[in-house]
């Protein structure tokens, strides 16, 4: 496997691109409140925005496999407040050390493989290098049931040779309240 940083997906691989990364995440359409899955003309913007970084894991056949997206350039990102990092780590926020991953991809059918951890040890690398920091986003289900928070915080602890310090920034939670003749109907 090989991971490659591009500024923007190649035309050739825009299609493969959209269709590895709606097969990653259609599941969370129905297990997450707030939408996951950003629509192709969201996409396509985001693949095309040459201040996000995007992380192509290709097999040994040259076929895309995985796909992250990642910067350090935070008001590039939608729906993330870069206000909040410049206060919460000003000399960090203003020497441009605090990188995003907007989304970590990877086929189906390359579950099996090491795409996953190809694509985290390049990001890793990458802050790691610029004695910088990641901050990513999970739904709550691919928290408690996949265990992604811990798992991805054990392998940058490999990665950084010792240990690290980790902690949930912020949640949000999602509240309804429903009346006896709605549960009823």
């Amino acid at each position: 496997m090989l991971v490659k940083i591009v500024d923007q997906i190649p035309d050739e691989m825009q299609k493969a691109a959209w269709d590895l990364y709606q097969g990653a995440f259609e599941d969370l359409r129905a297990l997450a409140v707030q939408r996951h899955l950003m629509y192709r003309s969201e996409f396509d913007e985001v693949m095309n925005d040459s201040r996000i970084d995007k992380y192509l894991c290709l097999d040994d056949g040259g076929r895309l496999c995985g796909l992250s997206t990642f910067t350090n350039d935070l008001p590039a990102v939608p729906l993330i407040a870069p206000e909040y990092f410049e206060r919460r780590w000003p000399d960090l926020y203003l020497q441009n050390k605090i990188w995003y991953v907007g989304f970590t991809a990877v086929g189906t059918d390359a579950r099996d493989t090491r795409a996953f951890a190809e694509l985290v040890e390049a990001m890793h690398r990458t802050a790691y290098d610029r004695n910088g920091m990641i901050a990513i986003d999970y739904c709550r289900f691919n928290d408690d049931e996949r265990n992604f928070g811990k798992v991805v915080r054990l392998m940058l602890r490999r990665l950084s040779g010792g240990p690290i310090r980790s902690e949930c920034m912020d949640q949000q939670s999602f509240w309804i309240y429903e009346f006896p003749t709605a549960a009823a109907a």
